[in-house]
């Protein structure tokens, strides 16, 4: 949970080429074996509902990454993670209906496919759920969607053979880390996990920030 609000700031710092593509080919293996995982506690209605909304938002995602420049980009990815880290942090409780889980789909579709960031609509949309849940229904959401934004951003032209070997040579630490969370996704449930990846987001989405002004 919290690998792209994680991955993203810091590779905009170190080596923006490596967003959003590369962030996006990461997340297919890691939320596949997330999503398996734990596929017992998977909300399929949520599951349906974003994924209308995320289809959608997707080609808006495209246009912005088509149009903007680096240093746009970088202030949209810095505000970006800021606003939506700030909102799933301290929206009010509320139960979530088709309205809210489309609404999700079609902000996530727009702000992963251009900057490969995506987790704060879905951890406001499950803000009160379960740990399994939330990172399992999160999981498989993800996954859908990446497939979708690869697609488009593949016949826009814009995956090169550069990024793939990015990928390849990232997809090593990425395992280990999968692997690794065997031994402790049991003891964290939502409510910390989400705090601390959102906490970090907005650390590091202050830090991009300052870097594009």
């Amino acid at each position: 949970m919290g690998l792209a609000l994680i991955t993203v700031p810091v590779f905009s710092l170190i080596e923006p080429g490596l967003v959003p593509v590369v962030v996006l080919l990461l997340m297919l293996p890691l939320n596949a074996y997330v999503a398996a995982r734990e596929r017992h506690a998977i909300h399929w209605r949520g599951v349906r509902w974003i994924t209308v909304g995320r289809f959608l938002g997707t080609f808006a995602g495209l246009w912005i990454i088509t149009v903007a420049s680096t240093r746009s980009l970088g202030l949209f990815i810095g505000l970006s993670t800021i606003t939506l880290a700030l909102l799933a942090l301290v929206a009010p409780n509320f139960t979530p209906g088709r309205t809210t889980f489309s609404l999700a789909g079609v902000v996530t579709g727009v702000t992963e496919t251009s900057t490969g960031i995506g987790g704060p609509p879905y951890a406001l949309a499950y803000r009160n759920t379960s740990g399994p849940t939330l990172r399992a229904t999160v999981a498989l959401c993800f996954l859908i969607g990446e497939v979708i934004s690869i697609v488009v951003l593949a016949m826009g032209g814009l995956i090169s053979l550069e990024m793939l070997k990015d990928t390849l040579m990232l997809l090593v630490p990425l395992l280990l880390g999968a692997w690794l969370s065997r031994f402790v996704h049991h003891r964290l449930d939502g409510p910390i996990v989400r705090i601390l990846v959102l906490a970090f987001a907005i650390v590091s989405g202050i830090a991009v920030l300052i870097r594009a002004l």
